[in-house]
């Protein structure tokens, strides 16, 4: 008796059958289910096939708190999976974001990708939107010939842009893997809109994602562009995280006055460490290259600084202050921004650097 041949998976889901993007055939694979992909940096995130939030989504316990209004940009967010596949292309649905005069668009509403683990991972390609892309559909790395080795892959999401579906196009016959376990845990960053990657020319080049990158940690980006007001509902939600390897506090620049700064900074550096007795926790005071009103500035690092001399004189050695005025070095600070506040590349990775060399010194590695 002759038996009917099983139509096969791509008969059934048009999602199997092979695609072309820029002449090369790919297989979509929808990379926010689960399975081989690991979503990374939306610890908040209610649950698969829910949308990808900065925050709790409703009842929202921060309903009315300014940063709320960014919570749908994944800034911090990334895909993370493995595979031998000859090129790798992204199709991405995208949500709101904002298109900005001061911000490269591939930092804003794009998608890089990067190719290893840890500090020796490098840069493998970008997805550049349009002004008008609601689809981003781009090839993001082609392999040498004949390279077929597994590689672990990490596609980071937009700084101020949301994704509402995003697939990974592998070439045929190619399926991906789970990525290598973290070495390290969570490092949570809380701030303005430079904690948030403004103004990076692609979400690679944030400064908390190069060191988190080089820390092979995932990243938990609490970063909003001119929301981070250091409210007590924020700082309880920093609290609640868990399996944190580092906390980041550096809402300086969001802080409408020194006064409010004062009132705020501590009690918000006490309600994370009520709860994260033995946490390593970075203090920094605003970045800035020249500042235009030294007594302002200078008022609100020492205020910043008091946070955490008044700590250590408690006994906490797992607390550490870093002056923004050094972020970006000596030579060249000029070089180091867009405007005189937002930092671009080369502003980022002296962040980058000052921050890593801070976290070792408490003991992150």
């Amino acid at each position: 008796m002759k038996t009917e041949k099983s139509p096969g998976i791509a008969a059934l889901d048009a999602n199997f059958r092979p695609a072309k993007v820029e002449g090369l055939e790919v297989v979509w694979h929808d990379a926010l289910r689960g399975g081989a992909f690991a979503l990374e940096g939306l610890p908040f995130r209610a649950g698969p096939g829910a949308p990808l939030r900065r925050l709790p989504a409703a009842p929202d316990p921060l309903a009315g708190i300014p940063a709320a209004g960014l919570a749908a940009h994944t800034a911090g967010a990334c895909i993370r999976f493995r595979a031998a596949s000859p090129w790798i292309a992204v199709r991405a649905t995208l949500g709101d974001g904002c298109d900005m005069n001061h911000m490269p668009r591939a930092g804003s509403k794009g998608l890089d990708l990067y190719r290893g683990v840890g500090a020796a991972s490098r840069h493998a390609g970008t997805a550049q939107p349009n002004p008008d892309d609601r689809i981003l559909e781009r090839l993001l790395c082609r392999r040498a010939p004949g390279d077929r080795s597994v590689e672990t892959w990490q596609a980071n999401l937009p700084l101020y842009g949301g994704i509402e579906a995003l697939e990974i196009g592998l070439a045929p016959g190619f399926v991906p893997k789970p990525p290598p376990r973290r070495r390290l845990g969570r490092v949570c960053f809380y701030g303005s809109s430079i904690t948030q990657g403004g103004c990076a020319s692609r979400p690679g080049n944030a400064y908390t994602t190069m060191a988190c990158r080089a820390l092979d940690a995932e990243q938990v980006n609490l970063g909003f562009s001119g929301c981070a007001r250091g409210e007590p509902e924020m700082a309880e939600l920093v609290a609640s995280l868990r399996g944190l390897a580092a906390f980041v506090l550096d809402y300086d620049h969001n802080s409408p006055t020194p006064e409010h700064l004062a009132a705020t900074h501590e009690p918000f550096f006490r309600t994370v460490r009520a709860a994260h007795p033995d946490l390593p926790i970075l203090v920094l005071s605003r970045p800035d290259i020249w500042p235009d009103s030294p007594a302002d500035v200078s008022a609100r690092r020492d205020i910043v600084r008091a946070t955490v001399r008044r700590a250590r004189a408690r006994g906490d050695r797992r607390v550490a202050f870093l002056d923004g005025l050094r972020l970006f070095g000596r030579a060249d600070r000029d070089d180091c921004t867009v405007d005189r506040i937002h930092p671009n590349d080369l502003g980022f990775r002296r962040m980058a650097d000052a921050t890593l060399a801070a976290l070792r010194r408490l003991g992150v590695s």
